[in-house]
């Protein structure tokens, strides 16, 4: 299927146009090194061979992504698994989800599905602020991502979300793709997951008929992500310092790229996905409200919310967390003495690997511990 010109700079790669971009993708002295990398026994003439052969991006993904995260997760993590009782894997669905890495949060999901028998894999929504460098760009489109614009001014800006809106209501009706899209704009970096109303708001923009209506053609299914362990806590609490003692701080130009590597190569620990029943019955259910918008948006965040919360998997190090910051041995049935020593080692080794000037290690502290506290909390309450 040709996709409508007016996506072109947007949409991910159609078929006809992969050729192409694959040899522009081999000819890349950086691209080439990351396949080295990658692949450090095998030649490029070999990579290059089978990339050729991949006729669609799905190929793509099942010959190079599926192989590279399989062998990832066996030595990063102790296992990665999702529940997907509550929809079925004849149907495609925008998957809406808690957002804790940068790119394995999508990249995952993609496996998660391949492994239920889903018969395609996400179309992911992703911000232009990672993708500086164009041979990024070029793989991400292959890897069947679409182009999420920032910095844009408020003209622009909402000429780009109805463009993105349509896009999104284009690729699930008309393409039949599944959507990854993050409940917020950038990773909750205190892990206190909340959908922002925006993000709803933009999804309204696109589809035909009332807001219930377009939201029900996108199919939304909440999704909570739960990792043991966070390769990048550590990064997460040194911003949090940052932008304590400068209001003004922002990232760097390689803060992102540090992040991504980072959360790719780091442990995670056990890792579980579970996706919440699709909201299109919760949402004919508040036809009947007559709400004003805005406050009809608020309560569908609001149950998105709920849906994660109620559906993370904790860990023991989210209830260690938990009680030492509230300096109470409230939840010690969850875990052993032995797991609380192996935490506070945990800590330890990553507050040491955070160079600051001025390094205040208590209040570190306290935000990695809030990081692993806060999924706890929200799921006492969401199933309180």
């Amino acid at each position: 299927m040709k996709t409508p010109s007016e996506f072109d700079d947007i949409r991910p790669f159609d078929p006809d146009e992969l050729p192409a971009v694959y040899e522009r993708l081999l000819e890349n002295k950086q691209f080439q090194a990351v396949v080295h990398f990658l692949y450090p026994k095998i030649p490029i003439e070999v990579v290059a061979r089978k990339m050729r052969q991949c006729k669609t991006s799905m190929d793509f993904q099942l010959t190079f992504c599926y192989t590279f995260l399989r062998d990832l997760l066996k030595r990063m993590s102790k296992g990665c698994d999702m529940d997907i009782s509550a929809i079925d894997n004849t149907r495609c669905y925008t998957f809406m989800s808690n957002h804790r890495d940068i790119v394995l949060d999508s990249a995952l999901l993609d496996k998660l599905l391949i492994d239920a028998k889903f018969s395609t894999t996400c179309e992911i929504a992703i911000g232009d602020n990672l993708l500086s460098m164009p041979w990024v760009l070029d793989i991400v489109r292959v890897n069947k991502s679409f182009i999420v614009k920032r910095g844009l001014m408020a003209r622009e800006r909402l000429e780009s979300s109805i463009k993105l809106s349509r896009y999104m209501h284009y690729a699930i009706s008309e393409k039949h793709e599944n959507l990854w899209i993050a409940q917020r704009e950038g990773r909750a970096k205190d892990s206190d997951d909340r959908t922002q109303k925006a993000i709803l708001k933009m999804l309204t923009l696109g589809g035909e008929g009332s807001v219930l209506e377009k939201l029900q053609q996108l199919h939304i299914v909440p999704l909570a992500i739960s990792y043991e362990y966070d390769p990048c806590d550590y990064l997460k609490a040194a911003e949090f310092q940052a932008k304590r003692d400068n209001p003004e701080w922002k990232k760097g130009p390689m803060d992102d790229v540090i992040s991504m590597r980072t959360g790719i190569i780091g442990l995670k620990g056990h890792i579980h996905y579970h996706a919440a029943p699709c909201i299109d019955d919760y949402l004919e259910g508040l036809k009947e409200e007559n709400m004003p918008t805005g406050q009809l948006l608020e309560t569908i965040c609001a149950h998105i919310d709920r849906e994660i919360h109620r559906n993370y998997r904790l860990y023991p190090t989210n209830y260690i967390a938990l009680d030492e910051l509230e300096g109470t041995a409230r939840f010690t049935d969850h875990y052993t003495e032995e797991e609380k020593q192996k935490f506070d080692t945990y800590i330890k080794s990553r507050l040491a690997k955070i160079e600051l000037p001025g390094k205040d290690e208590d209040f570190l502290r306290e935000r990695m511990l809030t990081m692993y506290a806060n999924p706890t909390r929200n799921y006492l309450k969401a199933n309180g």
